[in-house]
């Protein structure tokens, strides 16, 4: 389990008091991210790849109560022993629960249950933490970025149901302002050629999948400046990149096909028939042409890549230019105005790193060699998903500042894009 998930270098009465900082700060951002919803925004399921609000704030609480309180704790009892049916996601280890697909049938307990269900939690875990072993601790730091992940889940989930809603309405303030300037033709970045190291190392905390650190080789290539942009995209569009088979793999355009998929997520016509309007957390708005692309699947980024007449990056090519950067600088979350990618900035070299949208790769999400799944529950965070899908890098503006590292493997099946998805381009010298 430690070395699975982290490594502490300092003693841990110091560390507990960081801890402590921690667990406040993130479990009071989800509870600020429906702080406007109603009990029925977040009850309602769109789509079975997406979970109401209230069940992302209810199983994140229900991951500390069973893996910390329940087995750390002497003497705890469970708020209410059917919330392991109810919130337990996937760990098969913890028994049955409600099949993903149907989570928006929960519309009991109530969102006020819930929120004062997480309010108990929290007490008790901050009651104890002083007293819980290394251990424990360490589950309340993996808990505390399982978190993160799923308050950019539940945003993205929270923006995919008010789109099926024909009053689009928004749920958050709208910041829009004048269209941004271009930025530019796309220059290319040449990046290191040879023998690279890749993989988290340090003490840090890092999920399981992002180690071990090895060695991979890298040939000679370079990654596109800054990421594509809405403007590129339309010229796709118009250019029938979406109607040219062999622009597409096989199951790309089949799902193509039998999608009717025309343009990215969320893009709307205008009364002309133009691609002009976008929908997001903010409501309808008009589509800025300088600002990256998103919501996006792997299979739109692949054919974007070729029509391009270059290709997507590998993940070792995208991490090794990323070392070096500081991750927390970029569009996330807490960046000023709604959730929204930003547009490249007029300095040199390479651009967007972090933030703005995940960026597709080239790369299927596998084991790096020597992985070992932890023991217990938590072996079964990353491991058992290792199959048909592709790692995404850097973040994005829907993700926590803090929680993105050079090292960090999101990853997604190749046709799904309600979550922020963009693209940048790669190709060899």
């Amino acid at each position: 389990m430690t070395d699975a998930v982290f490594t502490p270098t300092a003693d841990w009465s110091s560390f507990a008091g960081v801890l402590r900082t921690r667990f406040a700060r993130v479990r009071s951002l989800s509870t600020a991210l429906v702080a406007a919803l109603s009990d029925a925004d977040a009850s309602c399921q769109s789509m079975p790849d997406a979970s109401p609000s209230k069940w992302h704030l209810a199983h994140t609480t229900w991951f500390f109560e069973t893996l910390v309180l329940r087995d750390f704790a002497p003497g705890y009892r469970p708020v209410d022993p059917a919330y392991g049916f109810l919130y337990n996601s996937y760990y098969e280890s913890e028994g049955d629960r409600v099949a993903r697909p149907i989570r928006g049938m929960l519309t009991r307990p109530s969102l006020d249950e819930i929120l004062a269900y997480r309010r108990h939690t929290d007490s008790a875990i901050v009651e104890v933490l002083d007293d819980l072993p290394a251990p424990a601790r360490q589950l309340v730091l993996l808990g505390c970025n399982h978190e993160q992940q799923h308050q950019e889940l539940l945003l993205t989930d929270l923006l995919h149901l008010f789109a099926q809603n024909p009053l689009l309405p928004h749920a958050y303030p709208s910041s829009r302002g004048h269209i941004s300037a271009a930025p530019g033709p796309l220059r290319w970045i040449e990046g290191r050629q040879g023998p690279t190291e890749i993989g988290h190392a340090g003490p840090d905390f890092a999920f399981d999948c992002e180690k071990p650190r090895h060695t991979v080789w890298l040939g000679q290539h370079a990654l596109g400046d800054r990421l594509v942009t809405n403007g590129e995209w339309q010229a796709f569009i118009e250019d029938r990149g979406y109607s040219t088979a062999n622009l597409w793999l096989s199951d790309g355009w089949a799902w193509v096909r039998q999608n009717g998929i025309e343009a990215p997520l969320y893009w709307r016509r205008d009364e002309c028939g133009s691609w002009s309007r976008q929908f997001g957390l903010d409501g309808l708005g008009s589509i800025d042409p300088a600002s990256p692309v998103q919501h996006v699947s792997y299979y739109e980024a692949d054919a974007f890549a070729r029509w391009s007449s270059v290709r997507l990056p590998a993940e070792a090519e995208w991490e090794t230019a990323a070392n070096g950067f500081d991750p927390e600088l970029g569009t996330f979350l807490d960046s000023p105005g709604a959730v929204r990618p930003a547009p490249a900035g007029a300095q040199g070299g390479i651009r967007q790193m972090f933030g703005d949208v995940w960026e597709w790769t080239a790369s299927a999400f596998l084991a790096y060699p020597g992985f070992r799944p932890a023991s217990g529950a938590v072996g079964e965070y990353n491991g058992k998903f290792m199959s048909g899908q592709f790692v995404l890098r850097g973040g994005s503006c829907a993700t926590p500042r803090g929680h993105a590292r050079a090292s960090y493997r999101n990853f997604f099946y190749p046709h799904q894009r309600w979550q922020f998805t963009g693209v940048r381009l790669a190709k060899d010298i």
